[in-house]
């Protein structure tokens, strides 16, 4: 987790890709529901759009999110799951409203499983445990193939090459580290380059 603890903004995607082994179910629609850590003890619920539960259980959903973290945040992420949950949500109307949704089945992943991943991404199947943690004797549990990936912006790499290329410079702050610092003429040039910048 190196990489999490030297920058203070973190990306996060999660991509649902499909479903399988999901029991028959005549009519309705699947949806799968994402719970990401977003300090302390909040979360941020993401849904994938729902489909009929008679395709072929593909989603092909993404979510990107990217949060500024400090090292202490980034450290309790070590600590939390991604929470996946498969739904099913009934469209036939009951007292004229369409009602909430039932969970068919649950499964977390650790953060820290895709953050000690290659390139700190996770591509895999996980299996997930119905409510109340029953299991049926001879029926698959329904499983969901996830992609979820932790990076660095691009904007943040950017930031802190050119912070660490600053460090090198002497007090004065110019690149060419003149010992005895700029003359006047450097800090005109300066001023004159700023002022341009500003308009």
């Amino acid at each position: 987790m190196g990489a999490s603890q030297k920058f203070s903004t973190l990306s996060f995607e999660v991509k649902i890709i499909q479903a399988k082994s999901v029991e028959s179910i005549s009519r309705g629609y699947l949806f799968v529901r994402c719970y990401l850590p977003a300090g302390g003890k909040r979360r941020i619920q993401l849904n994938t759009r729902e489909i009929p539960t008679k395709s072929d259980h593909v989603w092909n959903d993404s979510f990107s999110l990217e949060c500024s973290t400090g090292t202490e945040c980034s450290i309790n992420l070590e600590q939390q799951s991604l929470v996946l949950e498969l739904r099913w949500r009934n469209t036939v109307p009951i007292l004229g409203k369409i009602g909430g949704s039932k969970l068919l089945g649950r499964a977390e992943i650790p953060w820290k499983e895709v953050l000690e991943s290659p390139n700190m991404v996770l591509d895999k199947w996980v299996s997930t445990v119905s409510s109340g943690n029953r299991v049926l004797e001879g029926i698959k549990p329904p499983k969901l193939q996830v992609v979820i990936g932790v990076g660095v912006p691009a904007k943040t790499a950017t930031a802190r090459r050119r912070r660490s290329t600053a460090e090198n410079w002497d007090e004065c702050g110019c690149k060419d580290g003149h010992v005895f610092g700029c003359d006047n003429d450097d800090y005109d040039i300066f001023a004159l380059t700023a002022a341009i910048e500003a308009f």
